[in-house]
């Protein structure tokens, strides 16, 4: 019977006790309260030797206390250390010295569809999914986010929050994001797991750890949840006293034009909305309600000032 390190090809155990289970407590005013809730539980990867996790951010965003399980019965307080609002990573820490070691950063860029991958929760060896890269794709959620490339991995783990998925050699290319329909065909009934690769948290993990987030001028951010379907971009949700609400955009709007050009696909109207500035600029948008088209400027900011500050329409 083949041990765990011959059968994965790498030392199994070792790297299981890197992924730890991770808890936070958000405030019920925090902006993010409505859509993903105050109580969130799911997976963070030690991938430094002082303890630093990655975790993906959702998880910890606007979190007023953290939890870090480090054993059967042992739980440490964590803190926050940073939040990239543009890749999607949160890291932590723990207050107190927790004794794991660190997973080997791998390339997410190096892997090709059809490859092999591991995906690993924090409960041992029946919580890791053998899988593989299905697809390698943009992917561009309502919520004012973008990948250039995500990982797309099947079959799909039921906890995939945080989640570490590992390369052949055990390294970390990847931390779990979604539950999404399988990356290779919009048609499919099949489920995938969706990572952020870890390839873009590595030039930005010194700021984050230094200043809390990467120090480029942020985008500029409206204040919307916007939903692609039917080759329309349908305004699903407007967060209260933020820049898109502070315009007078509505749900049910349909954003036709920005800045006099065809508004897109999600992905595309997200990059020129970017591409007019830095946070703070005006974004000019022609939205279509009630059968009437209207001339909005919305006068946009930087998401992290708005933290704990709205809730959603």
């Amino acid at each position: 019977m083949k041990t765990h390190s011959e059968q994965f090809g790498f030392d199994l155990g070792r790297v299981l006790s890197a992924v730890v289970p991770i808890s936070a407590h958000i405030p019920e005013e925090a902006m993010s309260a409505s859509l993903l809730g105050t109580e969130r539980s799911g997976h963070g990867v030690v991938i430094q030797d002082d303890g630093l996790i990655v975790t993906i951010g959702y998880l910890i965003a606007e979190a007023e206390s953290v939890w870090i399980k480090t054993g059967a019965q042992t739980i440490a307080p964590g803190y926050v250390v940073g939040y990239d609002y543009e890749t999607g990573f949160g890291l932590l820490k723990p207050v107190q010295p927790i004794y794991r070691p660190r997973i080997p950063l791998g390339r997410a860029a190096d892997l090709k569809i059809g490859d092999p991958v591991f995906v690993a929760g924090s409960g041992g060896p029946g919580d890791v999914v053998e899988a593989q890269v299905v697809a390698k794709q943009e992917f561009a959620g309502r919520w004012e986010y973008l990948l250039d490339e995500a990982i797309y991995t099947a079959p799909a783990h039921k906890d995939w929050a945080g989640a570490a998925m590992l390369d052949r050699k055990g390294r970390l290319c990847g931390i779990g994001s979604l539950l999404v329909h399988d990356g290779k065909s919009s048609e499919t009934e099949a489920s995938a797991n969706l990572f952020v690769p870890i390839d873009i948290l590595v030039p930005i993990i010194g700021e984050m750890c230094e200043f809390g987030r990467q120090l480029k001028p942020p985008h500029p951010w409206l204040g919307l949840l916007i939903h692609d379907a039917d080759e329309e971009l349908l305004v699903a949700g407007v967060y209260r006293k933020c820049p898109g609400d502070l315009a007078g955009l509505k749900p049910g709007d349909v954003i036709l034009e920005i800045d006099g050009d065809p508004a897109g696909h999600l992905a595309e109207f997200f990059r020129k909305v970017w591409s007019l500035g830095p946070a703070g600029v005006a974004v000019p948008l022609t939205v279509l309600r009630d059968e009437e088209t209207h001339k909005i400027t919305v006068h946009s900011s930087d998401r992290a000032t708005y933290a704990s500050k709205g809730t959603i329409n």
